[in-house]
């Protein structure tokens, strides 16, 4: 009888799904009123917690208690506590503090994106203006909210891939961005040369970001689009980080032999990559990674490591291989000139 029970139709998982907003909103609001913060200064009451927060004190409590019941605080009695997890990424003095990503990742662009969401599975493709038009705004949004958020995965992407650092290496940034990835490679040694490629108002912040890691003689930016800029040849390794999703199989195809030639002789090529199982529903966080690009580009994808394979192999690699990269939900895919 007890199975039986257990296998009976639940609405749970509906309900859970169309409420996740609320969720989101409470996350939001805490960020903004800094209560890990606070929590993290010893203000662990209520009634501390609005002190320091500027809120109700019935506020902070309600509030509070819900990000218990997410896991993001823990309570003992009436005090209140930061989990690892919200001592790490979200009390404001960590530098690993990842609050500032949410003015891209709930950036009025993205969101409405997936209000239409019925509109671009009818198309197959976003309804809306997406996020590939040419020096959209978002990517400096980007550039700046996710840079805490990759500087742990770029060092060990850096650390997976090794580059012989005794000698002069030129290394390659596409979609640069923050400049995370690039930067991971140039701290490594003084004979890392790094240019990085992106829109002209991106590459701003990854020259900031350069300056503050004291390699700005050795790092170079090439503004401009992907596809059509210039790269010049000889390049050690080029790194695809975060952007053959956005497009289809044959535009990226044409971007990997662009990346070929301008890699010298043994040269390789590093995408870093969301990338699900051939069942594509696993694992979630990168199965799902589909639907975000459906919503907001025109036609990419989170693609399966065979389709990358077919990809880097139809540009020239002669070989390519795939590396987890734990704890991040992402993969590393390596193509061999």
């Amino acid at each position: 009888m007890q199975n039986a029970a257990q296998q009976q139709p639940s609405p749970l998982l509906f309900f859970e799904t169309v409420n996740s907003y609320q969720r989101t909103a409470a996350i939001k609001a805490a960020v903004e009123l800094e209560i890990f913060t606070a929590i993290g200064e010893g203000k662990t009451s209520a009634a501390e917690i609005a002190q320091r927060c500027g809120t109700a004190e019935r506020g902070a409590r309600i509030l509070c208690d819900s990000l218990a019941t997410l896991g993001f605080l823990t309570k003992q009695e009436s005090r209140y506590g930061l989990t690892p997890d919200s001592a790490m990424f979200l009390d404001q003095r960590s530098p690993a503090y990842l609050g500032g990503a949410l003015e891209f990742l709930l950036s009025p662009m993205l969101m409405d994106n997936f209000k239409e969401l019925t509109a671009s599975v009818r198309k197959g493709g976003t309804a809306m203006e997406g996020t590939m038009v040419p020096e959209h705004p978002v990517w400096v949004q980007f550039a700046r909210g996710m840079a805490p958020l990759m500087f742990m995965p770029a060092q060990l992407l850096a650390q997976l891939v090794k580059l012989d650092t005794s000698r002069q290496t030129k290394v390659l940034d596409i979609a640069a961005g923050h400049g995370m990835f690039g930067l991971a490679f140039a701290r490594q040694s003084p004979n890392v040369e790094v240019v990085a490629q992106d829109w002209a108002p991106v590459l701003e912040v990854a020259k900031e970001n350069a300056k503050a890691a004291g390699v700005s003689e050795r790092y170079k930016t090439l503004p401009g689009s992907a596809f059509e800029v210039d790269y010049g040849t000889g390049y050690d390794l080029v790194l695809l980080t975060n952007f053959l999703h956005h497009f289809d199989p044959p535009t990226c195809e044409t971007l990997l032999k662009k990346v070929h030639a301008s890699l010298a002789p043994g040269g390789r090529a590093v995408a870093l990559e969301f990338v699900p199982n051939e069942d594509r529903i696993s694992p979630p966080g990168a199965a799902m990674f589909s639907l975000v690009m459906l919503a907001s580009t025109p036609s990419g994808d989170a693609y399966t490591f065979a389709e990358l394979e077919g990809m880097f192999r139809n540009a020239g690699f002669t070989r390519s291989e795939s590396h987890q990269l734990p704890p991040s939900m992402q993969q590393v895919v390596i193509g061999h000139k």
